[in-house]
């Protein structure tokens, strides 16, 4: 990928797609846990006696959902009391997503999840308007980010290679859609609700309590 194509990409959205699954085979926890391209953006204890990985991306609605509907009370009833740790993975469907991923992390440490946030809230402003550059810049200027830092991220070629081989990492998992959950290693498809994520959650807690 070349080093404008993030920028001019915003100027059309591509529509949501599907990868190959890569992968024949489950993948083991330690496949999924092991160090990938960018540091882990967890939530939780890591001792933890599930842990929850998302696949996700940005421009998608089922993704958005979950985040905004299922997330705030899963992280209450789980995380927040040490039941879970819980891993955002990024896993774009298209140049947009990986934009806004990609000014995430720019964003630093300390905003990276209100930046998320505010993605996700205001997917509809960026990810399908005609301007897409346009968008995410003003909705970075929410964050405190000025053009030149907002220009520079997203002609950052190392982090845009590296927010692609997370998700290469995930389709060689088995990914091909999102959001896609790994469970203790067990691959999970689809916007779950708590009372699904529930019913998978809690033998594995009492299990991992015995």
């Amino acid at each position: 990928m070349k080093r404008r194509n993030v920028i001019v990409g915003l100027s059309a959205f591509a529509g949501a797609v599907t990868f190959p699954a890569l992968l024949a085979a489950q993948p083991t926890p330690d496949q999924l846990l092991a160090p990938g391209a960018l540091p882990e953006k967890s939530f939780g204890a890591e001792g933890a006696p599930v842990t929850v990985i998302e696949y996700a991306s940005l421009t998608c609605p089922h993704c958005r959902t979950f985040h905004v509907n299922v997330w705030p009370e899963f992280k209450k009833k789980y995380v927040d009391t040490g039941q879970v740790r819980f891993i955002m993975r990024e896993f774009p469907f298209d140049p947009r997503a990986s934009a806004g991923f990609m000014l995430a992390r720019c964003a630093g440490d300390d905003k990276w999840y209100a930046t998320i946030d505010l993605l996700y809230r205001s997917q509809d402003n960026w990810a399908r308007v005609s301007d897409g550059t346009a968008a995410l810049k003003s909705l970075m200027g929410m964050t405190g980010m000025d053009t030149a830092r907002f220009e520079s991220c997203l002609q950052d070629q190392a982090l845009l290679e590296q927010v692609a081989a997370v998700a290469e990492a995930g389709k060689s998992f088995g990914v091909d859609s999102t959001p896609t959950f790994f469970v203790n290693g067990e691959m999970r498809k689809g916007a779950l609700n708590l009372e699904q994520f529930s019913e998978i959650i809690e033998p594995l807690v009492a299990e991992g309590n015995q």
